[in-house]
């Protein structure tokens, strides 16, 4: 990171190194979900259901690029290895037991929950400390909304068809 760039972060590098890489453990056991889920998945709007999955994969994938980027600007390393993810993790990662449609967007819908909450609070410990990663943290935040909103609207759209 640049000089300018260091003098801009009014907290302990370390400690904003330390919490993007705990995100960034959450963003990659986000993607294997995502991913698992959609090749899985089983039942009504089976197709539907698994193309969002992996619309939602590709885009943790990118929010796991940005957390990358900004650590090695920090000057940190990012987390290298995937046995440290769940240990790491905020969020916790339940593997896929029922493949039903329905049972896999509740299970994703909480891992959303519990992104948006991360975020939130990441949002405050960084916002008027770190302008660059509260930017970029509100970037991610708005996306996990809004996927919690499409799974959200894709269960209700279930619960309004006829069984």
């Amino acid at each position: 990171m640049g000089t300018k760039g260091r003098e801009i972060v009014k907290m302990d590098v370390k400690e904003v190194v330390g919490l993007l890489n705990k995100a960034l453990a959450d963003e990659w056991l986000a993607v294997y979900q995502y991913w698992a889920g959609a090749k899985v998945a089983v039942g009504r709007m089976r197709g539907i259901v698994a193309k969002e999955l992996e619309e939602h994969a590709d885009e943790e994938k990118e929010h796991a690029d940005k957390l990358v980027e900004r650590i090695m600007q920090l000057g940190g390393t990012p987390i290298l290895d995937p046995e440290n993810w769940k240990k790491m993790a905020n969020c916790v990662y339940d593997a896929p037991e029922d493949f039903d449609t329905r049972a896999l967007l509740k299970q994703n819908i909480k891992g959303e929950q519990c992104a948006i909450a991360v975020y939130n609070k990441l949002l405050g410990i960084v916002e008027g400390k770190d302008p660059i990663t509260a930017h970029l943290v509100l970037e991610i935040l708005k996306d996990e909304v809004k996927h919690e909103e499409d799974l959200e609207a894709m269960l209700e759209d279930m619960k309004s068809k006829v069984e």
